[in-house]
């Protein structure tokens, strides 16, 4: 039986986000129709998030009292988020994990890559929390295992011992390697460049030079600027350089980070990142809801693609103003607007 539905409204849609009145037809989970239309309620609808960087097992850690440095509190193996892990049950691993992934359902995201802890049973582990959820992560796993995930998460090329080698058999298997570089100084990003990594996080601090060969070699950033904040990895609006990557034409992508400092909301993230940065909202959006490159994976509303969308109704409150919907769903993160979620 064919499950067939429609909404109406107005649709950021194809891969430049084009506003337009639209009826968006679904069926069997698949786009199969934009139709135009001459009036439309007032629902906006929005390709869904993707956030490309999360350690949601820290959930089990969350705003717990700490200091320190960037290496106390979440360098493996004995920063303060690894020894809470490692001291955690199975049972309130995945509980917790569910849980955070229920939030980022409700506010709009539809997947996220995952650098997972804890080796073979920790990828089992965010396997079973997402079972069921409506949506799908991409577990990068870690001391093991990468060898039952999607690929690897690299630590800083300096922390893990014989990285290269698990890039090298990541690529030989045809998976994907994630590898977080220049998070604290620039020095580490030379050596992910040479694991050829798919794509790198972070970049807070890295040269003109690095980011021209990124550039050049079309390896997507993710960066993630509230935790680069809270980690004191940086204190202004020049790290990471986003200006210069986006000048130099690095593909930008939005991440969260670790869920024992930040929430995986991605509306709190890109407001941050517009009102600290002032990245353009049309890039911003653009990066947000693109999907994951590296996967494969595309979020734009356009025929054939998978229905991975939310709808905000604009009937109500101060929001119907908006001149510019790209804008206000970036600058204002209008939360309580969602209606509907069609994953």
């Amino acid at each position: 039986m064919i499950h067939e539905y429609s909404v109406s409204g107005t649709a950021l849609t194809g891969e430049d986000l084009e506003a337009r009145d639209v009826t968006v037809v679904v069926e069997n989970g698949i786009i199969t129709a934009i139709e135009d239309e001459r009036s439309v309620p007032p629902n906006w609808i929005c390709p869904a998030f993707f956030n490309a960087h999360t350690h949601i097992a820290d959930t089990v850690a969350m705003d717990i009292p700490c200091t320190g440095t960037l290496e106390e509190l979440v360098t493996p193996p004995s920063g303060l988020k690894h020894k809470i892990l490692e001291n955690t049950t199975r049972a309130d691993l995945i509980g917790a994990m569910k849980d955070t992934i229920c939030e980022m359902i409700h506010s709009g995201t539809f997947g996220f890559a995952d650098f997972r802890e804890g080796g073979p049973e920790g990828v089992s582990a965010l396997r079973e929390a997402a079972a069921g959820m409506h949506i799908k992560p991409i577990i990068f796993g870690r001391n093991g295992g990468e060898q039952y995930a999607d690929g690897a998460g690299i630590s800083s090329s300096r922390d893990i011992a014989s990285w290269d080698e698990v890039a090298s058999r990541m690529k030989r298997e045809g998976k994907i390697v994630g590898v977080h570089a220049g998070e604290k100084d620039s020095d580490d990003i030379d050596s992910a460049l040479d694991g050829d990594p798919d794509f790198l996080v972070h970049l807070t601090h890295a040269t003109k030079k690095q980011i021209r060969e990124i550039a050049d070699r079309d390896i997507p950033v993710v960066i993630c600027s509230r935790s680069n904040f809270l980690l004191g990895v940086t204190r202004d609006a020049g790290h990471p350089p986003v200006h210069e990557m986006l000048k130099a034409g690095v593909r930008i992508l939005i991440g969260t980070d670790n869920t024992m400092f930040i929430q995986p909301d991605m509306m709190q993230e890109i407001a941050f990142l517009h009102t600290v940065y002032r990245v353009p909202e049309q890039i911003i959006i653009k990066s947000a809801t693109c999907g994951f490159p590296p996967a494969g994976i595309t979020h734009s509303l356009k025929k054939g693609n998978k229905a991975s969308f939310f709808v905000l109704d604009a009937s109500w409150g101060n929001i119907h103003h908006s001149r510019d919907i790209k804008s206000t769903i970036v600058k204002r993160a209008p939360l309580s607007h969602f209606c509907a979620r069609i994953f």
